[in-house]
This record gives structure tokens, sequence and C-alpha cells, in this order.
């Protein structure tokens, strides 16, 4: 919440290189730790330069999707996933090979640092700030009536990230429990149904811009949050192993498109604040991630897990009723730019229609 208006301020071509150099710095303290409290608060720091990076990066993100004038968000975050997995095996083999895992962290720390810096030059220029927004519209809306339209619907899309997010939570913690104490899997084989979920996410992301860039992000997160629906009741009414799997698929393939939707329509709604209107949702959105294990498994003590998941059937088909928030993003950029293209064609038929009016007259 702090680094949104941070990055308004002083805008993301600061705080993003920023926020890459104080995770590199600190991600080496989680390994030093010794004890619970000190690992608690190794994290906390650490999670706070990341909370820092996360905002700026999306609110970036805004800006590069106004330059390009089309939707990128859906393969910013596919490749945030493509880290995760490749941040998964660089542990696995740094733990395989014995090494401590501060120098590990240290080192991939430094990485990050170089990554950060050599990419700060890579940066767009900052957005205009809140004086480009002082002025009355033309439309006629007041600022203020204008500023508390939009801080309702960010409001909206935050809800919708709490619920969307709660629900890759729980598929995060609990899809391979599921397997193994509903399906009766054997634990190799219930680690597949995360797996099988974060790659359907992975590619669902990395195609999910030309979709949006066709269709509009409404119809994505519409769309995509009626498959995870569907996919999720596969995976409670399934009737093998197959069908299970093939719903957390659907599940994954459903959800991977509605986060980045959602960020791009908090950033596009007032692109003065990107920064403070990405942080509201993304803050909420993180309750909802780290909330959705939690409720699912208070859940479980009162009814048994497959039903539990009836939960998010709910948050899917909720999510979907309310797409319709998603008004504003790189759609409307590109209509806005289709509109003035035409403008001059409009001009042009205007004035043969009155030129041909005024032969008419002079002739009768």
């Amino acid at each position: 919440q702090v680094a949104g208006p941070l990055t308004d301020r002083l805008g993301t071509r600061v705080v993003v290189p920023a926020g890459g150099v104080l995770c590199g710095t600190t991600l080496f303290l989680p390994g030093l730790a010794h004890d619970p409290w000190t690992l608690a608060a190794a994290l906390l720091v650490f999670g706070l330069c990341n909370g820092c990076l996360d905002v700026s990066m999306n609110a970036h993100a805004v800006h590069v999707e106004k330059a390009y004038g089309r939707p990128v968000m859906s393969g910013f975050h596919a490749t945030f996933s493509v880290g995760g997995v490749l941040a998964a095996l660089a542990g696995a083999g740094t733990a395989g090979a014995g090494l401590n895992p501060a120098a590990a962290m240290a080192v991939m720390g430094v990485l990050g640092v170089g990554v950060a810096l050599a990419a700060a030059r890579a940066l767009l220029p900052a957005a205009p700030g809140p004086e480009a927004r002082a002025s009355t519209p033309e439309n006629g809306t007041s600022p203020a009536a204008e500023g508390g339209d939009t801080r309702g619907r960010v409001r909206l899309l935050a809800v919708l990230a709490l619920m969307v997010m709660l629900c890759e939570g729980a598929a995060n913690d609990w899809s391979a429990l599921h397997l193994k104490d509903v399906m009766g899997a054997s634990a190799g084989t219930a680690a597949f149904a995360y797996g099988t979920f974060a790659a359907a996410m992975t590619v669902g992301r990395l195609l999910a811009d030309p979709f949006a860039a066709r269709f509009g992000s409404p119809a994505i997160l519409r769309n995509g949050a009626a498959m995870a629906a569907a996919g999720i009741t596969l995976v409670v009414l399934g009737p093998g192993m197959w069908a299970v799997f093939t719903g957390w698929a659907l599940f994954g393939l459903g959800l991977s498109g509605c986060v980045p939707q959602l960020f791009s329509a908090a950033g596009h709604a007032d692109p003065a604040a990107a920064g403070a209107n990405v942080s509201r949702v993304a803050g909420l959105g993180y309750v909802g991630m780290l909330a959705g294990p939690a409720v699912i498994g208070w859940l479980t003590h009162l009814v048994a897990l497959d039903h539990a998941f009836v939960l998010l059937i709910l948050l899917c088909v909720t999510t979907a009723v309310g797409a319709r928030v998603l008004r504003t993003g790189p759609d409307l950029i590109r209509q806005a730019e289709t509109e003035t293209a035409d403008q001059p064609r409009q001009a042009e038929t205007t004035a043969a229609r009155t030129r041909r009016c005024e032969m008419a007259a002079g002739h009768h």
C-alpha cells in the first residue's frame, strides 16, 4: 500500500529498479535465519521489498500497454510463472549440490540486482502526473465525480481479485491433497495435480493477450471464470483420475487471464494513480491468496474436502457475473485510436454530403 503512491510520485522508472535492487540485497536474509522469529523477520523485510517491486512492475506494465495500444499484461504474468518454475529448479539444484542456503540466495540476489540495473535503461519514461487530470474532461464530467467513479470501480476490481486469487491459493495448497486424500492417488501422482494446474495457468497467460485484444478484457474475465467454475466442478464430480486432472487443467487455464486483466483495468482506471490503484487491487488479492488455503482448511472441519471446493465454484461464478466492471484498458485505448483515425474520413463524408445538398438546392 506504500509502494503504490510512492510509484505514482517518483515514477516506475525509479521505483522498479530500486525495488529490484532491494529484493536482490535482502534475498539472502532468510538463509541466515536460525529460529522461527528471525526467519519471520527476514521474510517480512524481503516481503516488503518484493511488494514494492511487484506493484511498481505492474504499474509499469500498464504504461507499456498504453505504448503498445494493446494488451500485454498477461504475457508479463506468464514470464512471472516461468520465473517461479526456474526458481524452483534452481533451488532444487543448489539443495541437491549441498550448497549453503544463504550463499545460494546471495548468488541469486546478485543476479537479481544485475538484472534490475540492466533493465532500468529499457524502462519507459514516467507517465503524466496528477496535474494531467486536473482540468475538466471534455465530456463535462467534473474531476471529483470522475474520481469517485474510479475509486468505486477500483474497489470492485479489488474484490474480484480477492475472489480469483483465493481460488489460486486454494489450488496451490489443496490440489495435491485432494488427489491423495479423496481420489486415493499416491504421493507422486498427487503432486502432478498442482503441476497440471500451474502448467495450464502458464500456457493460458501466454495465450491470453491476443484474445484480450480481439474480444476485450471483460470477455477474458467472464469466460475465464466460467471455465474455472466448470473445471473445479469436474474436480468435485469427476468419475475418475483423468477427469480430475482435466478439471485442474481447466481451472488453471480459466484463472490464468483473470488477475492480469484486473491489474490492467486498475492501472488504466486512472493513469495518474496507476500505482496506487494497482496496489489496492493487488493488496486485497494477495490477502485472498493467503486466505484461500486457510478458508478451505477450516471448511474441511465441517464438510468433506471435495464439498469445500463448492466455495470455489461460487467465487468463480460471482467473478464471471462481475466481469462487467472491466470497462477500461487497452481495448478502450485502441477504440479511441480507431475513432480518432476515423474522424478525417467522417469529416470528408460530411463535407461531401453538404456539397451534394448545396448542388441539389442550386438545381431547384
